[in-house]
């Protein structure tokens, strides 16, 4: 199809899961070396960061290490187009994209504008054929966004409708996609949208303490983003409940989960309990037991650093209460 347009394609497939920058760098070589004008980014979560970051390298010559953060990427990215492969991290619409450096054991996350591509192509067919452990851990990738995006303090109108709309979709369509998402198109497709909007949502919101714990705990330990998620979810929201009763109860609601004459302590309540039945229900472990007791102090000032220079949390956690947080986790 390419070829009868008269489009020369070079196809870089060393992207791995949670890419590194040696791996940007050498989708880098390849782009300079077949002189591509625009960046096609095709798969999962780690391609379609691995897409953006190439493409940002493509037009900024400084290392990544230096775009880290927030607005740091300075000069506008070749043409960049999107198509997922799977409904989790919401890439194709957000703006954000995450490197790991092996070299430190850290996720750098990279958030600009300029890192949200021009088109993107949702397409549910191209989902069907997901494990259900890849279609648990990506969708309840889903939830977080939601939830954090819907409990942050950087929230707005227009995020809390797609993220209430988001939460619904998910506690709907993500048990059906995991149980049948070879033949349940509706649920694949519903999941897609419900990505896409998620994606939409922190793009605005940002996330929250549970993104910034897993994104340390995935550098030093290597486990799937969407599954750290999960496992640090309910424990980062009991944390939180003091302050955000109230929406964590209208999460219940949209969940069909409130019953009547439910106070918002139960109802909030029976939310957090459902992401943890969720999570049983997909074989995803109660506690992460990777975690040292000797890296805690490490991980939780890096968790905290990110997540205060960044996110609108709806309570704020110091160094002693991530560490307490962090050996409930591991127990």
């Amino acid at each position: 199809e390419f070829a009868r347009h008269n489009i020369d394609v070079a196809i870089y497939d060393g992207v791995e899961p949670d890419p590194t920058i040696s791996q940007v760098e050498a989708g880098l070589a390849l782009l300079k070396q077949h002189r591509s004008e625009a960046v096609l980014g095709f798969g999962g979560g780690s391609p379609l960061d691995a897409a953006k970051v190439i493409a940002a390298r493509a037009t900024n010559d400084k290392p990544i290490e230096k775009m880290a953060g927030v607005l740091k990427v300075s000069k506008p990215l070749p043409p960049l187009y999107a198509i997922p492969t799977t409904a989790g991290t919401g890439s194709e619409v957000t703006i954000a994209a995450v490197i790991s450096d092996p070299a430190t054991g850290r996720k750098l996350p990279i958030a600009d504008l300029k890192l949200i591509p021009l088109m993107t192509a949702l397409d549910e067919a191209l989902m069907l054929g997901l494990p259900a452990s890849v279609t648990a851990a990506s969708g309840m990738d889903v939830l977080t966004h939601a939830v954090e995006g819907y409990l942050s303090r950087l929230a707005t109108p227009e995020t809390d409708k797609l993220a209430l709309t988001t939460a619904k979709l998910v506690m709907e369509y993500l048990p059906r996609a995991v149980e049948d998402g070879q033949n349940d198109m509706e649920a694949r497709r519903q999941m897609a949208l419900a990505s896409f909007y998620a994606g939409r949502v922190i793009s605005t919101a940002a996330v929250g303490y549970v993104h910034g714990i897993a994104h340390q705990l995935g550098g030093r330990y290597h486990t799937p983003h969407g599954i750290t998620n999960a496992i640090v979810m309910p424990h980062v929201l009991e944390f939180s409940k003091p302050a955000c009763r109230a929406r964590l109860a209208t999460l219940a609601e949209v969940g069909g989960l409130r019953q009547a004459g439910d106070s918002e302590q139960v109802a909030a309540d029976r939310f957090i309990q459902h992401v943890r039945d969720l999570n049983a229900r997909f074989d995803i472990p109660e506690a992460y037991k990777q975690l040292r007791p000797e890296d805690m102090p490490s991980i939780a000032s890096d968790a905290l650093a990110e997540a205060h220079s960044t996110y609108g949390v709806p309570r704020y956690m110091d160094q002693a209460g991530c560490e307490t947080l962090l050996q409930q986790l591991a127990a």
